[in-house]
């Protein structure tokens, strides 16, 4: 590891996250769970809800990257907090694509491929049939809604739909966004449903096409907003309304940190379009990972 590296920190509706480029596969050729605990620390490091490099996909041995290349050339490398690995990041591949448009020259014109751990996405920007400004829109891909499970926290339970978006996804239907307290601990769920762990979304809703959401994520915690777990929450509300995959309908969702927009369309796909904004670059010692506290 070299002694300094760079990284940039963003947000997608405020679930943010530390960028590390790493074009050619050199810098941070094992990136440890350790180093990504010390980055997002928010004490001692950075700070964030979870740690991406950006690597082209000829540049790295991950099963995912080597079968997608030819497909797309960036391969979004994610881990969540805690350093373990996550398959996909809804809010963070739009991020992702932000640093792209901004430092790698990518055309914003056309679609965007991306390769992922949960496959190929598909991200669009402002104008490629949308005009939020500063927005941009990710193919989710197809969800998969599989038997209905449930999730406790403290003593009270609530049934739960799972919702596979390529990482699972309980979600649950409240009253209120407050039913579930304070979730200073990952809510209680049926491991043999979730045997790697789930995120769990507390979905109010607001109107017809209209959800408000809470979420729990795993190797996370609580964190202010989950793309994937925005998209689970609409699917799973759809599904409720008697909407199929031959329709094609359009939620919004606010989250703790802002708002997003979902849609479920003709064919299965499922898009997500929010913000997403990069606020600081620079560098970091490597050696604040051996630095007494």
């Amino acid at each position: 590891m070299q002694a300094t590296f760079r990284f940039l920190k963003g947000h997608g509706t405020q679930n943010d996250f530390v960028l590390l480029p790493d074009p050619d596969g050199t810098v941070h050729r094992d990136l440890s769970a350790e180093l990504v605990v010390a980055l997002c620390d928010r004490h001692a490091g950075i700070g964030a809800d979870g740690v991406m490099r950006v690597v082209r996909c000829e540049a790295y041995d991950d099963p995912a990257a080597v079968a997608l290349r030819g497909e797309a050339e960036w391969f979004m490398d994610y881990r969540n907090s805690d350093g373990s690995i996550s398959e996909m990041c809804g809010n963070g591949i739009r991020l992702f694509a932000r640093y792209l448009a901004d430092h790698e020259g990518v055309d914003t014109s056309a679609a965007l491929p991306v390769a992922t751990r949960s496959g190929l996405k598909l991200l669009r920007f402002e104008g490629q049939g949308f005009e939020e400004p500063g927005w941009i829109s990710a193919d989710m891909g197809t969800p998969t809604v599989l038997a209905d499970t449930k999730v406790s926290v403290g003593s009270r339970s609530w049934p739960a739909v799972h919702v596979s978006m390529g990482n699972p996804h309980a979600v649950v239907f409240v009253d209120s966004l407050e039913d579930a307290g304070p979730l200073r601990s990952a809510p209680a769920y049926d491991t043999t449903d979730f045997p790697h762990g789930v995120n769990v979304e507390f979905v109010l809703r607001r109107g017809e096409r209209h959800l408000a959401m809470r979420v729990h994520e795993r190797g996370s915690g609580e964190t202010r907003s989950c793309g994937t777990g925005a998209c689970a929450a609409v699917v799973a509300a759809a599904t409720a309304g008697g909407i199929t995959r031959g329709d094609t309908v359009t939620y919004e969702l606010d989250t703790v940190g802002g708002r997003l927009r979902v849609s479920w369309v003709a064919g299965g796909q499922v898009a997500l379009a929010g913000p997403a904004v990069i606020v600081v670059e620079g560098e970091v010692a490597a050696s604040f990972l051996r630095e007494e506290p």
